[in-house]
């Protein structure tokens, strides 16, 4: 979620969200949404598993006219450009 999602809001009055990954297996794995963000014209989403706070999912981000939206699959390579502009945007906020 980015600042201005969260603008003329107290601290107090934001809450996380949250969505559910479904997997091939049958398996789910409920996670926190960090915030979606741009890299190289692309968007991404950034996601915290609840069953590993360490840990960041990062998948492109889609989101349609009506709301709805798909996360999709990224290679290697998009994969570590995508980590390195959340991991700028991250360091930024930080300062």
């Amino acid at each position: 979620m980015s600042d201005e999602d969260t603008a003329g809001m107290d601290e107090e009055d934001w809450a996380p969200e949250f969505i559910t990954l479904d997997y091939e297996d049958d398996t789910s794995e409920r996670c926190e949404v960090l915030g979606i963000f741009e890299c190289d014209g692309s968007e991404y989403i950034a996601l915290v598993p609840d069953s590993d706070q360490e840990s960041v999912y990062i998948y492109g981000y889609n989101e349609s006219e009506d709301g709805s939206f798909d996360l999709i699959d990224i290679d290697d390579e998009e994969f570590e450009a995508a980590s390195a502009a959340y991991e700028a945007i991250m360091d930024s906020d930080d300062e």
